[in-house]
């Protein structure tokens, strides 16, 4: 039961935190954003943020390795994929007692349905169009690092 809970809490996270607009400036904002916060917190990660099919931001922090950035690139696989967060992904997988690999039939060395990587769409709209994402932490401290500043900016 705590399980769908969550579950139902990333959907409503993926129906609320879409942006009015967003481009290369905006993708930047997002980053930086991210990147001064996980330096208050002095947080270990990689921060990258990816529009309309190229990295537009991409840092790593003090304390990162290049093993981050692959992690980056399984988790943002999932999202493009999938069309959800990778923490959401992994947890109705957790739900179902399945693999990634078992339910969509795909490798779990390019896909990685592990919590840090959401999906940025716009508002009136379904589809992806880039995404955001942290490696770090813990699955759930990368998803909830991403979601908090997203909610930050969006409601200015």
């Amino acid at each position: 039961m705590k399980q769908n809970k969550l579950i139902s809490q990333l959907v409503e996270q993926e129906k609320r935190l879409k942006f009015p607009a967003f481009d290369h400036e905006r993708a930047v904002e997002v980053g930086m954003a991210i990147y001064r916060t996980a330096k208050e917190q002095q947080l270990s990660v990689t921060i990258d943020v990816s529009a309309f099919g190229q990295t537009v931001f991409h840092v790593a922090m003090p304390g990162t390795a290049p093993d981050n950035d692959r992690w980056i690139d399984r988790k943002r696989a999932v999202v493009h994929r999938l069309q959800k967060s990778s923490y959401r992904v992994g947890r109705e997988l957790a739900a179902e007692g399945l693999s990634i690999e078992e339910r969509y039939f795909v490798s779990g060395m390019e896909f990685s349905p592990h919590g840090g990587c959401f999906p940025v769409r716009l508002e009136g709209s379904t589809g992806v169009i880039g995404t955001v994402t942290v490696s770090g932490l813990t699955q759930d401290e990368d998803h909830q690092l991403v979601v908090s500043v997203l909610e930050q900016l969006l409601q200015k």
